[in-house]
């Protein structure tokens, strides 16, 4: 089981994940830092200059990456800010597959420089609102400047870990996330805080990379590929499981790009790994899908992974969400560089 990091558990397990979020956030700030940094001082376009991939990135690009490469058209895009695309590390565009409805609350999980939740903005309108979460303070800075380029009236950026999710119970109607999940080193809290904020008929529906069978063990230890979004990633059986247990029906997934040979000797690349023989051996075995699943109308009792459990305490709001928290408590309503 790849739930936790490295299979452990207990204290070590605490350990782990708190080692492995300081990593995911040292290596993600960097990115939002250089993107920041790009913009100012010779404007920011897709591509260039970035150290790394970036869902806009093409083939032909020195910068691009089988993982993040890409994901959103030029109708999309168009509105968006340049640094908003540089930023975007993820491997796929759930908000093209999600169905967002007008009027719909949505929660991007790591939702790093905000494209996900501008798009998922648009989808839902001025009645709907886009939530994205973040632990990075330097992508949650880029976001809020992305946020007002933009002219979005209906986005809120929070700080905060998506195993702990800042959000009342029962408040959201659609969760996505871009290549995020298989970053946590606690899969199951990510998906029992996902049920908790669902209102009943909520969808999760995020992209992810999943593996199909079995993968090389020194694969699934390496720190790299773990940030690079690889070696955390989920068996498909095990991804549906984990969305079973955590209470949720109608689980699904949906390949929309597999990596073969070539992509795998790309996202190895740096590993310190033996690329020529791993990329053989994981051929085919990791691919880019859309995951979906449906938290029931009715649920009963507690779920196995604790689905049912009361809110968390709220991890260093920011200001807006601490007003939008207190509202709801007194209704009583509850390649490496891939990523973010």
């Amino acid at each position: 089981m790849v739930n936790q990091v490295n299979g452990s558990t207990g204290a070590d397990t605490s350990n782990d994940i708190d080692a492995l979020r300081d990593s995911v956030r040292e290596r993600y700030g960097a990115v939002a830092q250089r993107v920041a940094d790009s913009a100012a001082t010779a404007g920011a376009s897709c591509c260039g200059p970035a150290d790394g991939s970036s869902g806009c990135c093409g083939s032909s690009t020195e910068s691009w990456d089988p993982i993040t490469a890409n994901l959103y058209d030029e109708g999309e895009a168009a509105g968006v800010p340049a640094e908003a695309l540089l930023a975007s590390l993820g491997c796929g565009n759930p908000t093209a597959l999600a169905d967002l409805k007008e009027g719909e609350v949505v929660l991007d999980l790591g939702s790093g420089g905000g494209i996900d939740v501008l798009l998922s903005a648009r989808r839902v309108g001025p009645t709907g609102k886009a939530y994205g979460l973040d632990m990075t303070d330097e992508m949650l800075a880029l976001a809020n400047t992305n946020k007002a380029r933009a002219g979005a009236t209906n986005v809120e950026f929070l700080r905060g870990h998506i195993e702990s999710i800042p959000l009342p119970s029962n408040t959201v109607d659609v969760i996505i996330s871009n290549c995020v999940v298989n970053l946590s080193g606690d899969k199951q809290a990510v998906l029992a805080e996902s049920f908790r904020v669902l209102k009943p008929g909520g969808r999760f529906a995020v992209s992810d990379v999943v593996v199909r069978g079995e993968v090389p063990a020194e694969v699934k230890r390496n720190m790299e590929l773990w940030i690079g979004c690889v070696a955390g990633a989920l068996e498909e059986q095990e991804f549906l499981g984990m969305l079973r247990d955590a209470g949720f029906e109608a689980a699904s997934i949906e390949p929309t790009r597999i990596y073969k040979a070539e992509d795998a000797a790309a996202f190895l690349a740096g590993s310190g790994l033996d690329v020529a023989t791993l990329a053989e051996q994981i051929d085919g075995r990791f691919m880019g899908a859309f995951v979906r699943a449906v938290k029931p109308l009715r649920t009963t009792g507690t779920s196995a992974s604790g689905a049912m459990s009361a809110a968390p305490k709220v991890l260093q709001p920011l200001a807006s969400l601490e007003e939008s928290v207190s509202k709801g408590a007194a209704n009583s309503c509850s390649g490496p560089d891939c990523c973010v």
